[in-house]
């Protein structure tokens, strides 16, 4: 069986930083703390998501880290609607920058269109500004 990704916006995050404190924040209302995102639409691909699958953020324009996903859960919202909530791994693994456009929702990501997770000797860099990161990975530099 072929493993897919999940893409998403992280709206509003500023950074990788961000995004894992406001992960950490909201782990106290989460069941056994694990990070989820939570969404309108089930994956009609969940065996491929569920095999290995990721979700990849972006933010600030760019891909720039990645969440194991664990499993999806039926979640009853308030309004009596059904919802996918979406749960993931603890840690995020920054990946190298890749530009993305702005959209709606969640996308599915091919494993051969996934950008790479960083090597081992960049992990503890300074993220670049994001306005350079976005310049560099345009003209194909990261």
């Amino acid at each position: 069986m072929t493993t897919t990704h999940l893409i998403k916006l992280s709206v509003g995050t500023e950074s990788v930083e961000d995004l894992a404190a406001w992960q950490a924040s909201m782990a106290p209302r989460w069941p056994k703390g694990l990070p989820r995102h939570v969404t309108r639409m089930w994956p009609k691909r969940e065996a491929e998501v569920l095999n290995g699958g990721s979700i990849f953020w972006v933010i600030k324009g760019l891909v720039q880290a990645r969440q194991k996903i664990l499993r999806l859960e039926k979640v009853t919202g308030q309004d009596g609607i059904d919802r996918c909530a979406i749960v993931l791994d603890r840690d995020l693994i920054r990946t190298t920058t890749a530009p993305k456009r702005p959209f709606q929702g969640w996308r599915y990501l091919a494993p051969a269109d996934a950008p790479t997770d960083l090597p081992a000797h960049r992990k503890a860099e300074e993220p670049l500004p994001p306005e350079l990161a976005s310049a560099l990975a345009d003209i194909g530099i990261l």
